[in-house]
């Protein structure tokens, strides 16, 4: 009997310390070449600075949209190339909730009608397994483009760390190997009538960590953005963008060929127009954990006499939280526009995390906080804007404000702009901002009482999310 005993504590030993090691081992795991980047810095005076807004306009909802049309034309305008870097590549929700445009089905369109005029051009979509249902099912627009001859590679997301460790350590010690089926039986998480799940499928989606980027680029220009411009669900939602040219496309176009190689396919060199550095703005490429780096920079560099806009999904990183308290302790001042976190495609949610941050945030003499006024929307916008005495820095693209966006774990794409306070793009920022801040013309934003939540079991919870991984934000 003790002999069995001991057996069974060697056996249960090895079976627990075998996560334990891998855990320690993906924790500490080198990045592939060109993930987590930060670019040179490059001087120009080519950035567009783009938005969406829905809001409310003498009782009826209004939606102004640049992003989808620019991003049609950057298909339109391709001559040598085109990559497609999407997040959300679907028309998945639940219909019973209301309809959207079809926006996944008129982009595979004008992909299609690029490739039927150019039939050598090398078109390439990326995207994440989660438009698969994680391989469950087959993705229709996927099969169209594939019958077409445009490459869809599927972003392989082991070769980055894990975001939700005390699952994800077990997951691949053990579960890794079993693989998705087309003949699932569990529910579509994403969409009631859609296709069923496989437990393969599952246990993937468990660990928590996407292709998040939001990329759209030719031999031309290219378009960052927080917008998933082919995902039906996302149609409606209020997002930022960028529309960049000339010397930064070499960085992105690099950035880009690491995220194809995550799924095998190999981008072929390109060899762009170099354009002569002229230009009163500085833009950098930022992806992952590089993101957080400039962001910290800025707020911990912030005094007193600096201003700090923000708008942003989703906001939980403890390090950004805590500089954002500490720069206004040094006296400056930030406004904060926020989602109130209610409103997922259909589905009612519980405010975490921004009505818990806000609380905090808020109880600070020199910040002050607004919710964007959603009505089964989302105010899905991610920058940092901050002003300085004679310049101005912002700071956007995919990444929301939390550690699985700005850790190495989700892959994402921001851009660093500096320019001189007087520049034109800077009084874009501050007219869009202030134009929501102010409600002029129209409801974009309401106080902050509005969407006020103390409740402390919310608040551990949103904090134990955080520091586990164990959520999805």
């Amino acid at each position: 009997m003790k002999h069995k005993k001991r057996w069974f504590f060697i056996i249960g030993f090895i079976i627990t310390i075998i996560p334990v090691g891998i855990g320690i081992t993906v924790y500490n795991k080198k990045l592939p070449t060109n993930i987590s980047m930060e670019s040179a810095t490059f001087q120009t005076d080519n950035v567009q600075f783009l938005y969406d807004v829905t809001y409310e306009q003498n009782n009826e909802r209004v939606m102004e949209q640049q992003l989808f049309n620019q991003a049609v034309e950057l298909i339109n305008e391709a001559e040598q190339f085109l990559v497609v870097d999407m997040f959300l590549y679907n028309d998945d929700y639940d219909r019973a909730k209301g309809g959207y445009p079809n926006s996944a089905e008129q982009i595979t369109e004008a992909l299609i009608a690029k490739r039927q005029q150019n039939p050598d051009m090398q078109i390439t979509v990326i995207t994440d397994k989660m438009n698969t249902l994680y391989l469950s099912n087959k993705n229709p627009f996927f099969e169209k483009l594939t019958e077409h001859n445009i490459e869809v590679a599927l972003t392989d997301m082991k070769a980055l760390r894990d975001s939700n460790p005390l699952y994800s350590s077990i997951w691949r010690a053990y579960f890794q190997w079993w693989k998705p089926s087309e003949n699932g039986f569990l529910p579509n998480a994403f969409n009631p009538d859609g296709g069923k799940a496989s437990i393969g499928s599952y246990l993937d989606l468990l660990n928590f960590k996407a292709n998040h980027r939001k990329i759209i680029m030719n031999e031309q220009r290219a378009m960052l953005t927080s917008a998933n411009l082919t995902h039906d669900g996302s149609s409606f939602h209020s997002n930022i963008g960028f529309i960049v040219e000339g010397e930064i496309l070499k960085a992105l176009y690099q950035s880009e060929q690491a995220v194809a190689k995550l799924a095998n396919v190999e981008l072929k060199h390109v060899e762009f127009t170099k354009s002569a550095s002229a230009g009163d703005l500085e833009i950098t490429l930022l992806t992952e954990g590089k993101i957080k780096k400039a962001m910290l920079q800025l707020l911990h560099e912030a005094t007193e006499n600096d201003r700090i806009k923000i708008g942003v999904f989703y906001i939980a990183d403890r390090d950004i939280v805590e500089a954002m308290e500490e720069a206004a302790e040094r006296g400056a001042k930030i406004q904060m526009i926020l989602d109130p976190n209610k409103d997922a495609f259909g589905i009612e949610k519980n405010g975490i995390p921004n009505r818990q941050v806000a609380a905090e945030l808020i109880e600070e003499e020199n910040i002050d906080i607004r919710w964007y006024a959603t009505n089964g929307e989302q105010y899905h916008s991610k920058f940092l804007f901050v002003e300085k005495q004679d310049k101005a820095f912002m700071i956007g693209g995919s990444a929301n404000f939390t550690r699985r966006n700005l850790a190495d774990y989700n892959l994402e794409s921001n851009l660093l702009i500096s320019m001189p306070l007087t520049h034109s793009l800077s009084a874009e920022v501050n007219s869009y901002f202030n134009r929501l801040w102010s409600n002029e013309n129209g409801i974009y934003t309401v106080e902050f009482e509005a969407y006020k939540d103390e409740t402390l079991w919310k608040k551990l919870f949103y904090q134990f999310q955080e520091f586990t991984g164990l959520s999805t934000f």
